[in-house]
């Protein structure tokens, strides 16, 4: 699995540590990565033409996995590395077996016209999202409506009390990384160890 992280952070993010040690219990390896964005600036959030690359990024990180015969291989993201991860999916269904969105920004915060679901009739991976009730960038009834537009298999896995990171800001919730794994070896159908 490649694992990414939001705009305001790195692949260091407690969320993705917790989850990727988890993973990796269950018996799934994964890369935790940072996209070629947060690679060139070590602080501040990705720039429109910076989408690109990351896509890039991400597809050359799906490459090394594969050729060392990592499969199934799965994307996973939170926020924005969500967001590119899906994008990506949508452009070649054939990369990632599925993909798990953590956060996934629906819209910027206090603006809900603006949404981000363009490529989402054209996403034909499965996707697996993990959304907290509190999340700025999308209500649990506003994913649920998006999710309707994806003609993949799809699943929203709410996480209460929770916003956009998902619980990792201020205190920790040692339950949810591994509530996650399960909910996703269950929605692939996979088995761990």
């Amino acid at each position: 699995m490649v694992l990414t992280h939001s705009a305001g952070s790195d692949c260091r993010s407690p969320l993705l540590i917790a989850l990727a040690d988890a993973l990796t219990q269950a018996g799934i390896t994964v890369l935790r990565c940072d996209l070629p964005f947060r690679q060139q600036r070590p602080h501040g959030p990705p720039y429109r033409q910076d989408a690109a690359a990351d896509r890039k990024g991400l597809r050359r990180a799906l490459r090394a996995l594969s050729e060392r015969g990592l499969v199934p291989l799965f994307l996973a993201g939170h926020s924005y590395g969500g967001r590119q991860a899906s994008m990506l999916a949508a452009e070649d269904s054939e990369l990632a077996a599925g993909v798990l969105l953590l956060s996934y920004p629906l819209h910027p915060p206090h603006k809900p016209a603006e949404l981000r679901t363009g490529h989402f009739p054209s996403l034909r991976t499965p996707a697996l999202f993990v959304h907290g009730d509190r999340d700025g960038f999308g209500s649990l009834s506003e994913m649920e409506a998006a999710l309707k537009l994806i003609p993949a298999a799809q699943r929203l896995v709410p996480v209460p009390a929770a916003g956009h990171d998902l619980g990792f800001g201020r205190k920790k919730q040692p339950e949810l990384a591994p509530r996650l794994v399960q909910e996703f070896c269950t929605f692939f159908g996979l088995t761990g160890n």
